[in-house]
């Protein structure tokens, strides 16, 4: 039997954005901007502060550590989870699968490693020259992007959570919110706008270069989905930024200064 499209309503459509939003990056974006609210009101300048990422809970103790980073890397995919539910559920396009509606699978292989690794080449020189721009003009803070104890288990850990933060982002932000603000009869330029903004806003806590960063990125990324209708190339693409910003800073912050 075959099934038909369902149609939910506006306000329900509405609804589920705001659910899955308010579980997972939206609640980010909140709580960042309420982050740089605090950091533009100390005495110190933003790039005399620090903004830390992937630290250690309990570093005297190295197993309990993995696993308060394994469940720091699996409880974010959760609202992935939903998402991809609620796809499956009100699949605008009937039967298929909310993985392939969405290009979050593995048809294109060789495609999706070929276009992310291009993709996140072009992207990855200039985000670095913009980060340090932007600490250099007093508007970013310092990211530390690896705060780990140093154990066996550091770069799996980094290399995973650089993984997690792809899937995340990218299902959400581009697979799920596209596909919603769609159904919704938005426009593709107010899409791309908005998810990129919205993208921009929960990495405000570094300061507006990582806004600024993230703007650009996700306008590229939008146009990129739109173009091939595919997530995972850009789940590559930003695997491999983040690959190299957290497993890089973790090698080179100990022997250089200007990170």
């Amino acid at each position: 039997m075959r099934v038909m499209p369902v149609r939910p309503s506006r306000g329900w459509i509405g609804a589920e954005v705001l659910i899955v939003l308010g579980l997972s990056l939206g609640q980010s974006a909140i709580y960042s901007i309420l982050s740089i609210v605090d950091r533009l009101t100390r005495n110190e300048a933003l790039n005399q502060q620090s903004s830390q990422l992937n630290t250690s809970v309990t570093p005297d103790r190295p197993w309990l550590d993995l696993s308060y980073q394994i469940a720091n890397i699996a409880f974010p995919l959760v609202p992935v989870a939903l998402a991809l539910y609620l796809l499956a559920q009100r699949n605008p396009y009937g039967a298929r699968s909310p993985f392939r509606l969405i290009g979050f699978d593995l048809r294109r292989p060789g495609f999706d490693l070929g276009l992310g690794a291009l993709t996140a080449l072009c992207i990855g020189v200039p985000g670095l020259g913009l980060y340090l721009g932007a600490r250099a003009l007093g508007l970013n803070t310092q990211v530390q992007a690896s705060g780990l104890a140093d154990n066996w288990w550091t770069i799996p850990v980094l290399v995973l959570s650089a993984a997690q933060n792809a899937v995340l982002e990218e299902t959400i932000m581009l697979g799920f919110l596209y596909t919603r603000f769609r159904q919704l009869n938005w426009r593709w330029p107010v899409i791309i706008i908005v998810s990129a903004a919205i993208r921009g806003s929960y990495h405000l806590y570094q300061g507006f270069g990582g806004f600024a960063g993230n703007l650009i990125m996700g306008v590229i990324f939008g146009l990129v989905y739109l173009k091939w209708k595919r997530v995972m190339p850009l789940v590559v693409t930003h695997t491999l930024l983040d690959v190299s910003a957290f497993v890089g800073y973790a090698l080179l912050a100990p022997h250089v200064s200007w990170l």
